[in-house]
């Protein structure tokens, strides 16, 4: 199936894609999946992490964000939202995740994941889909975002604004 919309940006550096992670960061609200794609050490801990600090530093909030590796599921709330950060690289499948609570997250929280392919039928259809794939150098990153839900439409002025910079 082809994605109703799809860019795909260059990040010129780890910060670049934390910039691009700010800016998104205050369109989120409840019900949100944001869908993190990319091979080990591609910056999708890294995009989630500067999403979720950036959130809580919003509201005033100082927390540490370590990366769910190991635990699976990471919870904050930014005192409005909770905010699930899910790895799920560790799972083998869509039996795995329901255990951990994530599917009902899906309705009432903003939820950053992972390995989403590890979620099989339980992948949320309304999900912005974000990809993380070498570009010319070490630090660089075609970050491709693909969505089909209309309500995604919230990000365009912020994937526009990158795209007219050439890069993020």
């Amino acid at each position: 199936m082809t994605a109703k919309f799809s860019v795909t940006l260059k990040s010129t550096s780890p910060g670049a894609s934390a910039r691009l992670a700010t800016s998104l960061s205050p369109l989120l609200c409840a019900g949100d999946a944001i869908l993190l794609v990319g091979d080990i050490g591609a910056g999708k801990s890294h995009f989630a992490r500067s999403l979720i600090q950036e959130r809580l530093r919003v509201a005033g909030i100082h927390e540490d964000v370590p990366s769910p590796t190991y635990t699976l599921v990471q919870t904050y709330s930014d005192g409005e939202t909770e905010i699930w950060h899910a790895d799920l690289y560790r799972l083998t499948g869509p039996d795995d995740i329901v255990e951990l609570g994530l599917e009902s997250a899906f309705d009432s929280a903003i939820c950053l994941v992972e390995w989403p392919d590890r979620l099989g039928f339980l992948s949320p259809k309304n999900a912005l889909t974000i990809a993380f794939e070498p570009a010319e150098t070490d630090t660089q990153r075609n970050v491709s975002l693909r969505f089909d839900d209309p309500g995604w439409k919230k990000i365009l002025p912020v994937v526009q604004k990158w795209d007219q910079d050439g890069a993020c």
